[in-house]
Parts: C-alpha cells; sequence; structure tokens
C-alpha cells in the first residue's frame, strides 16, 4: 500500500509541473470477454521520452 501512495505522489508531482512542463497522464482500460465470464483492466502511466512509469489495477 505504501508503495502505491509513493506512485500516486510522484505522478500528482510530475502532473503540476513542478519539474517543468506538465505532462499528461496516459489513461488505458481494456475489457475481455471470456467464458469464465467478464474481466477490467485499467492503467494510468506518465512518462518523457523512452521512461514511463505506470500503475495498474485489473479484476
Amino acid at each position: 500500500m505504501n508503495h502505491a501512495i509513493a506512485i500516486l505522489m510522484l505522478f500528482t508531482l510530475a502532473a503540476c509541473g513542478a519539474d517543468g512542463e506538465p505532462t499528461p497522464p496516459q489513461v488505458n482500460t481494456s475489457v475481455t470477454l471470456s467464458n469464465s465470464g467478464v474481466s477490467l483492466g485499467t492503467s494510468v502511466s506518465m512518462g518523457r521520452g523512452p521512461f514511463r512509469l505506470g500503475l495498474g489495477v485489473s479484476s
């Protein structure tokens, strides 16, 4: 849980532009249908150039 809070704090710092130009986050959502039911997934990532930091959740 502490790791998730630290990552969200880094996202907030980068999104507000405290370290330069604001970087908009990328939000991805997926819905998968299969014989066993429906699966939902969401991820948020942020980065510059080849560096990207992400946080994902699926159910």
